[in-house]
Formats: C-alpha cells, sequence, structure tokens
C-alpha cells in the first residue's frame, strides 16, 4: 500500500467512524420515538421501519452500476447529503406521511453510502492488507454506533419530544463531517466501465448478467443470506422473543446481552485478526457456521432450564457473545472475498448486490422470527436456526472449493509468489 492510499484510507475510516457515532444516537430509539413519543402507535411505527429497508432495497440495485460508472467518492457524497436531509425529517415529524418519508429518505441513503464505503476501502487496500481494514471498518462501527448510544441515552427524555431533534440532528451533522471528510480525500485510479469501452463484445456483460454468471459470487451471496438471516436478522425478533416468552429472562437483560455482543467484537475484532488473515476464508467462515451452531444449542437450553435463572441467563448472555466472536471472524473475511472475487470494473456492482443480499435477508429474517414467535412454535425456530448455522459451514466448505488459493487464502498465495527475500516483510506486515 502506498502512502497517499493509506492517508486516504485513514480519512474514510475516520469519516466511518462519525457517522457510526451519529447513528448510534438514534438507532435504539427509533421505535420508541415514533410510537411513544410522537404517539403515533406501533402499527405506524412498523410502517415507518418498513419503509427505511423498503427505500434501501430499491435504491441498491441500480447503486452499484452508478458506483463503477462514476466512482465511489461521489455516491458517499450524495447518499451523505440524503441521509442527513433524511434524519432531520426525521427529527421534525409529527405525522405519520412525514415520519415515512423521512425514514424512507434516511433509508435510501444510507443503503447507498454503504456499498460506495466497501468500493472505497478496495481501491485504497491491496489484497494482502484489504482483511486489515475491513475489520478497523467493522470495529469502528460498533464502537461508534455503542458510544453514540450510550450518549444517545444520557441525553434522551421521552416526555420531551425535543431532545429527540436534538438526537436527529447530532446523528444529521455527523453525515455531514462524512461528506466533508471524504470530498478531501485523493483517490488512486481504477478502472472504471468507461475505461474499457474498447474491450470485446462477450466482456462487456456489465451489471447484473455478468455477476450471475459468476457461479462463486452467486454461492457466496446464498451464503451470506443465510448468514445475515440466522444472525443479525434474528437480533431484535425472534431471538428476544424467546428469551423473554421461554427463557424468561427481563427485557432489561437483553440490554445486557447486546452490551456482550459488542464487548466481544470490540474486544476480539484484532485478536482474531491475524489467526483468519493466515486461515482459508471458507474454513474460516465454515467454523463461524459451527460457533453459531454452538450459539443456537445455547438458546434453546436456556428455555429448558429457565427454572434455574441464573444458568437460563447466561446462556442467553453467551448466546449473544458467540454471535459477536462469529462477526468479528467475518468482518475481515466476507466483504474482501466479495471484492477479490468482483472483476476491477465491477467493484461497486459486488458490493451493491452483496449489500441487497444483507438487506434482503433482513427483511426476511425479522419476519419469519416473528410469526413463529407469534404462533408460539419456539422449538421449530430454534431447530431452525440450527439447522442454517449448520447449513452455513456446508455451504463455506463447498465454496471453497470453486476459489482460487489468491481468492480463499490472498496471504498464503502472496507467501507463495514472494521471493525469499521478502516473505519475513510480508509476514511481519500481516
Amino acid at each position: 500500500m502506498t502512502t497517499a492510499m493509506g492517508a486516504a484510507l485513514r480519512r474514510i475510516q475516520l469519516g466511518n467512524a462519525l457517522s457510526a457515532f451519529g447513528n448510534g444516537f438514534t438507532v435504539p430509539f427509533l421505535f420508541v420515538y415514533v410510537a411513544q413519543v410522537r404517539d403515533l402507535g406501533a402499527g405506524t411505527a412498523g410502517v415507518v421501519l418498513s419503509a427505511f429497508a423498503a427505500a434501501a432495497l430499491f435504491v441498491l440495485p441500480l447503486t452499484g452500476r452508478t458506483i463503477d460508472r462514476r466512482g465511489p467518492l461521489p455516491v458517499v457524497l450524495v447518499g451523505s447529503v440524503v441521509s442527513a436531509f433524511g434524519s432531520l425529517g426525521f427529527g421534525l415529524s409529527t405525522t405519520a406521511p412525514m415520519a415515512v418519508i423521512s425514514s424512507a429518505v434516511l433509508g435510501a441513503g444510507i443503503a447507498v453510502i454503504q456499498p460506495a464505503l466497501a468500493t472505497l476501502i478496495v481501491w485504497c487496500s491491496s489484497t494482502t492488507t484489504r482483511s486489515r481494514a475491513f475489520a478497523t471498518q467493522f470495529f469502528l462501527n460498533n464502537l461508534g454506533l455503542g458510544i453514540g448510544g450510550l450518549f444517545g441515552g444520557l441525553l434522551v427524555d421521552t416526555a420531551h419530544p425535543g431532545s429527540f431533534t436534538r438526537l436527529f440532528a447530532i446523528e444529521a451533522a455527523m453525515f455531514l463531517v462524512l461528506a466533508a471528510i471524504v470530498a478531501t480525500v485523493r483517490l488512486p485510479h481504477t478502472p472504471t466501465i468507461e475505461d474499457i469501452d474498447d474491450a470485446p463484445e462477450d466482456k462487456q456483460l456489465g451489471g447484473w448478467r455478468a455477476l450471475l454468471a459468476d457461479r462463486s459470487m452467486v454461492q457466496l451471496c446464498v451464503l451470506g443470506a443465510v448468514m445475515f438471516f440466522a444472525c443479525y436478522g434474528q437480533f431484535e425478533s425472534g431471538l428476544a422473543a424467546f428469551a423473554t416468552a421461554v427463557t424468561r429472562v427481563q427485557p432489561s437483560t437483553l440490554g445486557v446481552a447486546l452490551a456482550a455482543n459488542t464487548a466481544v467484537i470490540v474486544i476480539a475484532q484484532f485478536l482474531v485478526l491475524k489467526p483468519v488473515e493466515r486461515r482459508r476464508r471458507s474454513r474460516v467462515i465454515a467454523a463461524v457456521g459451527l460457533i453459531w451452531t454452538v450459539a443456537w444449542l445455547a438458546a434453546g437450553a436456556s428455555g429448558l432450564i429457565h427454572g434455574h435463572q441464573m444458568w437460563a441467563t447466561g446462556a442467553i448472555i453467551s448466546t449473544y457473545a458467540l454471535f459477536g466472536l462469529g462477526e468479528a471472524m467475518l468482518s475481515p473475511t466476507v466483504a474482501p472475498l466479495v471484492a477479490d472475487l468482483a472483476p476491477a470494473r465491477m467493484v461497486g456492482q459486488y458490493n451493491s448486490a452483496f449489500a441487497l443480499v444483507k438487506q434482503l435477508a433482513l427483511a426476511v429474517g425479522p419476519a419469519v422470527g416473528g410469526l413463529l414467535a407469534g404462533a408460539g412454535l419456539y422449538a421449530a425456530y430454534i431447530v431452525m436456526l440450527v439447522g442454517c448455522s449448520f447449513a452455513i459451514t456446508v455451504l463455506a466448505l463447498r465454496l471453497g472449493r470453486r476459489l482460487t488459493p489468491a481468492q480463499d487464502s490472498p496471504l498464503r498465495a502472496a507467501v507463495a509468489t514472494t521471493p525469499s527475500a521478502e516473505v519475513d516483510r510480508v509476514v511481519a506486515a500481516a
């Protein structure tokens, strides 16, 4: 990595951390704000949050092509300004239509920012440094969200809507700060679609057609859908319902469990980075599947021993902690793999496609978890998630058979092709 690339990457990571800090001020309080503070009801709150997700699903299929044609930097700038308007509108919303529109604008803006930031990180890193760059992004995201949530909890007062307006104004300001920081970044030149207009016709499939022809990427998207469904898609729906209804923990315990999840991510992220970098990505993902299988078994066990409340509570908290460990292992693995599978001219398209898969899983996950919880089918719920977690292991190992050595284990591939005088330097840099 050159000095210029390193400087650009540091600015991108700083902007990303500050925007996550701003998000932390509002994310934990969205439902309460709409339903109780603005007195619009739980049903309206559900519609508002659905509008957030639906807007993301609408813009993501269009985002990747735009990133590859125009570059990720202007996309981040536009997304940041749109998000700032949505956030500020949210804070001023007093009616259901205004809240729904603001939520959709905010969701669209954030959805555009995510793959564009990922593409910026790809442009400012090399194959051997990419895992560390994405691990740092994930670490700063969680740290920013956690600190922002802590400060937001200290500032918020449900009896005073103005306190929530202040939180959304802070979030909007942080989006504008992200735009200001990213605007100062000087990027290395990377091929775009315009750079290959003279390429042969069979090399210009482009867009979704070319992506769907990439069997490795399709398999990774299927794997990603199962991962996001089995973990992130259950935190605020099925798992929370199971913990309160079956394990019979207090709602406040869920806050402790989420704190344990964040703490494990923050503590473990750089502890697991070197071991993860030195191993095949497919096997790391497979190991995460086994860890999450144990996590869901622990959740199921907590429902069987709810009479022993201390042990049952510990099992639920352990479930969230194990999810955090898996997340820390995936952050330097999955996003860099998406980037390494992508042709240089389609990095934005691949990042957007994977973000779309994630968003779909995050929409379906809570719906399925909520339906099973509402029907009282908790045993079927746990069995389903244990099966999904084990399927992650199976799908990851199958994907590994399709990956090249450079895609599955870039550090090993770099060492294998590096002259012996430079081997020690490459290993030390890792």
